[in-house]
């Protein structure tokens, strides 16, 4: 939780640091972002940031007498009718007002920003002389500065992908999925591109960056078939919470250093896998020799 300093912060001057960081423009064109619920004129002294907006993370900023959520998923993605405490959404909407607690969300901005998700997901993995693995289109309001979708570095040493899945899954946020590759074992890794959230859209981009492993979330056993029967980097599939919630720790400490307000992160697991077992590893069978086979009988 971060120091609280003196005078008064409205939520209009929170937004607008939010903005500046993570200009609306640069999101995507069907994503939402921006403030959800609130009134700009509120007072905001604490705020909690979390990657999912469910009725836990809400129950946990309450908990810690938030006055703002901030959240990288948005609760409203798609066009609603109604927010009507029917559906669990429209019961945080319903909550969020009832209690005075503001709603705002940075989503793709976040992604594409230089700080912003993969920045801080590359920067767990220490990563080094990062660049983005797809640069903003140069048309675009976001283009230039280092900006794009997931980001390119070199681990500190080479290591096989055996190593580096382990190595991984001790840096990331510990979740019942872990981290699991695809690829021979015993590759060399010293290359690795890693893209904050889903990132299968991002495969032919990790293909022609030429790195030895591309570590996101939410892989498909079909696209990863195909791309490692083209010869691609090593895969890595991790939790979708766990590769973006390192960012709630970048823009939390980012506006506590601006901004006299408290910050609390979230460290609630929202994946919503609970529940892992590994499959026992089979007996290794060596064929039996000519004399084995004589002796059997």
């Amino acid at each position: 939780m971060g120091a609280s300093g003196s005078g008064t912060v409205s939520l209009a001057d929170v937004v607008a640091a939010l903005d500046e960081r993570y200009p609306p423009a640069w999101a995507e064109g069907w994503d939402r972002v921006g403030l959800v619920v609130g009134e700009p004129s509120a007072p905001v002294r604490r705020i909690c940031f979390v990657v999912d907006v469910v009725p836990e993370t809400v129950a946990e900023a309450l908990g810690h007498g938030a006055d703002l959520i901030v959240a990288h998923h948005p609760l409203l993605l798609r066009g609603v009718s109604s927010v009507a405490a029917t559906t669990y959404k429209g019961r945080i909407v319903h909550q969020l007002i009832k209690n005075d607690v503001a709603l705002h969300v940075a989503h793709t901005n976040a992604d594409v920003a230089d700080p912003g998700v993969s920045g801080a997901l590359a920067a767990r993995l220490g990563l080094t002389g990062l660049r983005p693995l797809r640069p903003a289109d140069p048309s675009g309001p976001a283009a230039g500065q280092g900006r794009g979708f997931g980001r390119v570095g070199r681990l500190p040493e080479p290591m096989s992908l055996a190593e580096f899945t382990g190595y991984a899954a001790r840096a990331l946020p510990p979740t019942a999925w872990g981290v699991r590759a695809a690829g021979d074992p015993a590759r060399t890794i010293s290359t690795v591109a890693v893209s904050g959230g889903a990132g299968d859209s991002f495969l032919g981009d990790a293909l022609r960056a030429g790195v030895d492993a591309f570590l996101t979330a939410d892989l498909r056993h079909h696209p990863v078939s195909e791309y490692l029967a083209e010869e691609g980097p090593a895969l890595l599939d991790a939790a979708h919470w766990a590769t973006e919630r390192p960012w709630l720790d970048d823009v939390a400490a980012h506006l506590g250093e601006r901004l006299p307000v408290d910050t609390v992160v979230s460290d609630l697991d929202t994946d919503p896998w609970t529940v892992h077992a590994a499959s026992p590893v089979p007996p290794v069978v060596t064929p039996a020799s000519p004399v084995d086979k004589e002796t059997r009988r």
